[in-house]
C-alpha cells in the first residue's frame, strides 16, 4: 500500500518505502535565482508536480516562493532538494535540512538526497544515518543519495541497514549506465536522470533526429520518452516556456523496440559531469 496518492497526470513511481513520486519531474540546476520564481511557475503551469532542487543551486529560496504562490496543496506538490558536501556529517546535516526547510518555507520535504557521495570525506554513512533521523521525525518523507557508485550503495546498506529509495545519476543515451541500473532495479531503488538530455549535446545527433522525423516530435521529447520507458525518473530543465510545455508532452506516444535500442546505441560512457570517484567540491568551504 502506498503511503501518498498520485500526483497530478504523470504516471508514478512507487519508491521503496511506498511513496509515490511522479515519473517526469522538473529540475532546475543552473536556474539562475533571479529566474527561478518564473521558470518554477512556468513549469507548474505546464503540469509539473515534482520539482528538483539543491542547496548548492542557490535558488531554494526562489523554489519555495514559486510553490507558495502557486498555491497548490502541498500534498499535490513533489519537493527534492539535495545537501551539499559541505555539510556532510550527522549534525551538520541535521542543521542543513532545517535551513533547505526554512528557505523552501516547508515544513517537510518529500525527498531528501546526499548530492554526492565524496568517498575523500568518508562521510556519508554518518551523514545518511542523519537521513535515517530526519525521516523518523517527520522532517523528510524519502531519503536517497545522488551520484553514488555501486560500493558507495552497498556501504550505505551494510552500515546503516536502510536501502536508499532513490539514486540520481547522470544519465543521458551516452551514458546508459546498465550496471548501476541493473544493481537498482535488484534492491529496489529508483533510478532518476539528471542531465537527461546530456546537458543538450544529443539533441543534433542523427539517431535521434531521425526517430524524432519516424515520430513526429522533438529531439528532446524522443529523449525523455526514452527515459521513460526504460522505467527512469527523469528531470528535465529548460527556462523557455515553450521548450517546457514542450517536454512536458511525452504521454501520447512511445517508441518501438528497434527505437529504444537504436537509441541505447549511442552509449559510449561518456559524461557531461563530473566523475563520483573524484568529486569533491565543497569540503573545504
Amino acid at each position: 500500500m502506498t503511503t501518498r496518492r498520485e500526483i497530478g497526470v504523470v504516471p508514478p513511481i512507487v519508491l521503496n518505502d511506498g511513496s509515490l513520486i511522479p515519473q517526469l519531474g522538473f529540475g532546475v540546476f543552473q536556474v539562475p535565482p533571479d529566474q527561478v520564481f518564473d521558470t518554477v511557475t512556468a513549469a507548474l503551469r505546464a503540469g509539473y508536480r515534482s520539482i528538483d532542487t539543491a542547496a548548492a543551486y542557490e535558488n531554494e529560496e526562489g523554489t519555495g516562493r514559486a510553490l507558495r504562490h502557486f498555491g497548490l496543496p502541498r500534498d499535490e506538490i513533489f519537493v527534492t532538494t539535495k545537501l551539499w558536501n559541505s555539510d556532510q556529517g550527522y549534525e551538520s546535516t541535521l542543521r542543513a535540512c532545517e535551513t533547505s526547510l526554512d528557505r523552501l518555507g516547508l515544513e517537510y520535504l518529500d525527498l531528501y538526497l546526499i548530492h554526492w557521495p565524496v568517498p575523500a570525506a568518508d562521510k556519508f554513512v554518518d551523514t545518511f544515518r542523519a537521513f535515517q533521523r530526519l525521516k523518523a521525525d517527520g522532517r523528510v518523507r524519502s531519503i536517497g543519495v545522488s551520484n553514488f557508485r555501486v560500493t558507495d550503495l552497498e556501504r550505505v546498506v551494510a552500515e546503516t541497514g536502510e536501502t536508499p529509495s532513490v539514486n540520481q545519476i547522470e544519465l543521458h543515451p551516452r551514458l546508459v549506465q546498465r550496471e548501476l541500473r541493473e544493481y537498482h532495479a535488484e534492491h529496489a531503488i529508483a533510478t532518476e536522470a539528471w542531465s537527461p538530455l546530456g546537458q543538450g549535446t544529443l539533441l543534433g545527433d542523427p539517431v535521434i533526429t531521425r526517430i524524432a522525423g519516424e515520430v513526429d516530435r522533438s529531439p528532446a521529447q524522443v529523449i525523455i520518452r526514452w527515459h521513460l520507458q526504460l522505467g527512469n525518473i527523469v528531470i528535465p530543465k529548460s527556462v523557455t516556456p515553450e521548450r517546457i510545455e514542450q517536454n512536458f508532452d511525452v504521454f501520447g506516444f512511445e517508441l518501438s523496440a528497434e527505437q529504444m535500442s537504436a537509441v541505447s546505441g549511442l552509449d559510449s560512457g561518456t559524461r557531461t559531469g563530473a566523475d563520483p570517484a573524484t568529486f569533491a567540491v565543497g569540503l573545504d568551504t
